[in-house]
């Protein structure tokens, strides 16, 4: 019995480096995916809240299975830089891989990020275990029909923004980049990560929906309205008459009244209504008003011993 147990412990001891080198050749687990613009394995998965019970995620966990739910693991081993020969067309979104297969289905409801053409973009990729690599971000291509199942020529060859060993900060990677302008609606953003750190490459799909990009500023049309409203004609014309009122009035006692130095002033109010400031001087309106001349008030200040006010003075609106 002692010889038996002796040779089983030297059979495990003598496999114990085949079997740690095996361990050390396989694959980390779990690293991580885009959740901002989302990407379908996100979006899908049992952390992607509501879009985890659209229709598209609902198909695509019946079809590709309960590994699906593991987001963060999409990922080929050795691929060396060669995606194309080893990810065929129709099943970019999977990486091939059978589990996923649901996220190859070609249609237009996936959850999507609405995105501006030519804008800057900022691409938030969760990670649960850091490493080094590259990431590459390819668009699709003007004509691309998400009703059919994505193929290679359908992105870019060359990706429009690539990231080399982004710091790993509050548990996601953000890669800067500008969005290819002069395309619109339904588009995919195809994120590749190549690790460094390990054999492993990842792939992510991403719907987005793509509109013009906002103008800082612009220059107005001839038929767009102005900021500040025009006066109904009505007023302008009511105005225009108490303008020139004004104008006879003060015309017909300026040269017998040298006291009165407050003419009427036309001022412009928010929405174009023009409207008389009267002054303090006009003996011909205070007569018309009811109101002491010029010599009576200065007889009545004379003997109160005060400045003129009362039926005198001129009330201004504050």
């Amino acid at each position: 019995m002692t010889s038996y147990r002796t040779a089983a412990v030297g059979a495990l001891l003598g496999a114990l480096p085949c079997l740690l080198t095996a361990l050390a050749a396989q694959p980390a687990q779990a690293h991580g995916a885009p959740t901002d613009p989302v990407s379908r394995t996100f979006a899908c998965s049992p952390e992607g809240g509501g879009a985890a019970r659209s229709a598209a995620c609902r198909a695509a966990r019946a079809a590709g299975g309960p590994e699906a739910a593991d987001w963060d693991n999409l990922r080929i081993a050795g691929v060396a830089g060669k995606d194309r020969e080893r990810v065929p067309d129709g099943k970019l979104c999977s990486g091939g891989l059978e589990a996923y297969r649901g996220l190859d289905l070609a249609r237009a409801d996936w959850p999507s990020t609405r995105l501006s053409a030519g804008a800057d973009l900022t691409l938030t990729y969760r990670s649960t275990i850091p490493h080094t690599g590259t990431f590459e971000l390819y668009l699709t291509r003007e004509g691309y029909d998400p009703a059919r199942p994505l193929k290679w020529s359908d992105l870019e060859a060359k990706p429009f923004a690539t990231a080399k060993d982004p710091a790993l900060i509050d548990d996601a990677y953000r890669i800067k980049a500008t969005l290819p302008a002069g395309r619109t609606g339904r588009q995919l953003l195809y994120t590749i990560w190549r690790n460094t750190s390990t054999p492993d490459t990842y792939y992510s799909c991403s719907d987005v929906v793509l509109g013009s990009k906002a103008r800082s500023s612009e220059a107005p049309s001839p038929e767009a309205p102005s900021s500040k409203a025009a006066a109904p004609p009505s007023q302008d014309a009511a105005a225009a008459s108490r303008a020139a009122s004004a104008t006879s009035a003060t015309s017909a006692t300026s040269a017998t009244s040298e006291e009165d130095d407050g003419g009427s002033t036309p001022m412009l109010l928010a929405g174009g209504t023009s409207v008389l400031v009267l002054g303090a001087g006009s003996s011909a309106r205070r007569a018309r008003a009811g109101t002491p001349s010029s010599a009576g008030c200065r007889r009545w200040a004379g003997r109160r011993g005060r400045s003129p006010a009362g039926p005198c003075g001129v009330r201004r609106s504050r």
